[in-house]
């Protein structure tokens, strides 16, 4: 039988003290590349990477369970599918003012926004791809530290016959 795999958490105070003094900047940075997003190079995607990944610091060094309990999973859900329901609405929105989904000059013309473009850009960039980015990066890195269940590792059962009767036969 394979010997348990050892995932406990060990602080390290030099690992602490840097993410707490990383963290605000590598946010700020984040957002700031999000609210540029249409503007500069860059842009949402980044920023949303780069704020997932400022989290992800955060679950190294104070553990990823604790940051799993700060996080929530609803509200990492609420991030993506918040992102998603923007992107599709201003889609939409532009569809249903006579356009093409994501033909933001339709704004400008039917509601009267100047520069309706820039705005309907801005809330796809901000509103939608930084979230979904962000959201995922989180969701895939808590996904891949949960591991798979011990029954489902390889090498986890008693003999090979045990191990296809639970995978579904052979290989």
């Amino acid at each position: 039988m394979a010997d348990p795999v050892d995932d406990t958490y060990t602080e390290s105070q030099v690992i602490m003290t840097a993410v707490k003094i990383i963290a605000p900047f590598t946010l700020t940075y984040g957002l700031f590349m999000t609210f540029h997003g249409a503007d500069t190079p860059g842009g949402s995607f980044q920023g949303g990477a780069i704020i997932g990944v400022t989290i992800l610091m955060l679950a190294f060094a104070f553990g990823i369970e604790p940051t799993r309990r700060w996080l929530k999973n609803s509200l990492v859900t609420v991030l993506v599918t918040g992102g998603v329901a923007v992107f599709i609405g201003v889609g939409f929105a532009a569809m249903a003012l006579g356009g093409n989904f994501l033909q933001y000059d339709r704004f400008a013309e039917e509601l009267g926004i100047p520069d309706g473009t820039k705005w309907g850009m801005e809330a796809i960039e901000i509103g939608g791809i930084a979230l979904i980015v962000a959201g995922v990066v989180v969701t895939l890195f808590f996904a891949t530290a949960a591991g798979f269940p011990p029954e489902l590792r390889e090498g986890a059962g008693d003999d090979e016959s045990e191990r296809d009767r639970r995978t579904g036969g052979d290989d």
